[in-house]
């Protein structure tokens, strides 16, 4: 049930086409944002002073006591599509479920956006720590909030699992 739920995501590896790829996440993409403005007030300014922003419109994670998850994002820089990555998590505790989540992740400062663009693989917790954000939960945005090198917002599309942290989640940049 784990492989299968965490590879599952509405962006699958199943098209080879390459454009056709790139043009199904850059939608799915449009698609999230619009519902995370809709839903958290502030997030379109906010995003748009980022210098940056990954976005997982459909990050799939499953597990019971062990899990997985998986899903294919784009990064935006510049008002344009700077790349497409995949996003991979493994842990095992006190868990149980499966859910679909839109993961925002803003790198707010231009350091912070380089030192992603120049990993080869990126971590979230190691290389660099995410101020993170559950969309709904009378979430406040702040000049706190602004002044943090990379936020992060989760918005959940189905499912309940009780996660909000991205600790230890790997970023790899996908070759399409």
């Amino acid at each position: 049930v784990v492989l299968g739920a965490s590879g599952c995501t509405t962006t699958s590896d199943a098209s080879g086409d390459p454009a056709a790829r790139r043009q199904a996440i850059d939608s799915a993409a449009d698609s999230a944002l619009s519902r995370l403005y809709a839903q958290q007030p502030g997030t379109k300014e906010l995003v748009g002073s980022a210098r940056g922003v990954l976005i997982f419109p459909s990050f799939v994670s499953a597990g019971f006591v062990f899990g997985a998850g998986s899903g294919q994002g784009v990064l935006r820089a510049g008002g344009r599509s700077a790349g497409y990555f995949r996003m991979t998590e493994a842990s095992a505790g006190l868990l149980a479920g499966a859910q679909s989540q839109a993961v925002f992740i803003l790198f707010m400062t231009d350091e912070g956006l380089k030192r992603f663009q120049d990993s080869r693989g990126w971590t979230a917790g190691t290389d660099a720590s995410i101020s993170m954000f559950n969309v709904g939960a009378n979430t406040q945005i702040t000049t706190q909030t602004v002044r943090q090198e990379v936020i992060g917002f989760v918005m959940t599309n189905a499912g309940l699992m009780g996660n909000v942290s991205l600790n230890g989640n790997r970023v790899t940049r996908l070759d399409i």
